[in-house]
């Protein structure tokens, strides 16, 4: 069992946002000891990992939630679980795309400015660059 301060540090989920999951229903009731504080188990542990991974991949709330019932539900639900992991997968593969896209632009203009650099030479680059910046005298 763990206490909801090593389960914060074992998830790195703030503990706002645990007692949130559990409000919604996106985690299930937590177990408490005598005391009324909170004990999460090492299931609750491994099903948040699960949540870390969807919501660092953009998965919204309300699949999470439905994705979370169908689990609940049993394995007859396993199939539709498949098909909403892989629409998910679907839409992180389209992201991917769309960073790499991205990062291939990015790594373009630094191969620029490196060209420009070996043209000019970083000591005359610099002079152009404050001749361009500096305010005229009148």
């Amino acid at each position: 069992m763990y206490t909801p301060a090593q389960a914060v540090e074992r998830t790195g989920f703030s503990l706002d946002t645990l007692r949130y999951y559990e409000r919604i229903g996106l985690l299930e009731p937590v177990t408490r000891n005598a005391a009324g504080q909170r004990r999460f188990s090492e299931r609750d542990i491994g099903w948040l990992g699960m949540v870390r991974c969807l919501r660092d991949t953009g998965m919204p709330i309300a699949e999470m939630l439905r994705f979370a019932k169908l689990t609940r539900a049993g394995d007859h639900t396993i199939t539709d679980r498949v098909a909403v992991l892989a629409e998910h997968d679907r839409r992180v593969e389209a992201e991917i795309g769309n960073l790499r896209d991205q990062q291939r632009a990015i790594q373009s203009k630094i191969s620029w400015y490196r060209r420009v650099l070996e043209l000019d030479g970083p000591e005359e680059h610099a002079e152009r660059a404050e001749e361009r910046h500096a305010v005229p005298v009148s």
